[in-house]
């Protein structure tokens, strides 16, 4: 298809209506068709720029080995706890209490009375 030139015709600005030449028309990043004097460029913050998160997690970090600590719960203060099986009763308590005992050691305490 062939297109004239357009060397005398004029056009209508989609910003302010007004007739001007169509040979000064250009089309803005919306679609508008306006003169090169009204004509204004798309802001920056249309396009913001790609963002990567921040680095958080060292690269091969080992963690601090944890020591072993053994806390002994009492049945006596916790009686609905040392169950098995559902809700039947366990025959022996202190197997239960072996089963949920944690260890771990925090290190050593120095007291000294002057």
């Amino acid at each position: 298809m062939a297109y004239s030139k357009g060397k005398y015709s004029q056009s209508i600005s989609d910003r302010s209506g007004q007739a001007f030449p169509y040979r000064e028309m250009v089309k803005e990043w919306n679609g508008s068709l306006v003169h090169i004097s009204e004509f204004e460029k798309k802001h920056p913050q249309l396009d913001p720029k790609p963002h990567r998160a921040d680095p958080v997690a060292l690269y091969n970090a080992r963690p601090q080995r944890a020591a072993p600590v053994v806390v002994d719960l009492d049945p006596a203060l916790w009686p609905g706890q040392f169950t098995s099986d559902g809700m039947r009763p366990s025959t022996d308590a202190n197997e239960e209490n072996n089963k949920r005992r944690l260890q771990s050691t925090i290190g050593s305490v120095t007291i000294s009375i002057s």
